[in-house]
């Protein structure tokens, strides 16, 4: 998420903040997955995110890891 503007209020924001957008692909250990597949783990009720970690911690939380 580097280049992103904290805090982050819309399911928007976070994938404007990628280079490919929605089709970048996003890596944490072995699991992989678009951004825009990343984005769609996330709720309305998710934001704002006040940082990068609350993202990821998110997304990694509703991916099961």
């Amino acid at each position: 998420m580097t280049g992103a503007t904290f805090p982050i209020g819309t399911p928007e924001e976070p994938l404007a903040a990628f280079p490919d957008g929605a089709a970048t692909t996003c890596r944490a250990g072995d699991v992989e997955m678009t951004a825009g597949e990343a984005g769609g783990l996330l709720k309305p009720e998710d934001f704002p995110f006040t940082g990068p970690g609350q993202v990821a911690d998110t997304i990694l939380s509703r991916a099961g890891m």
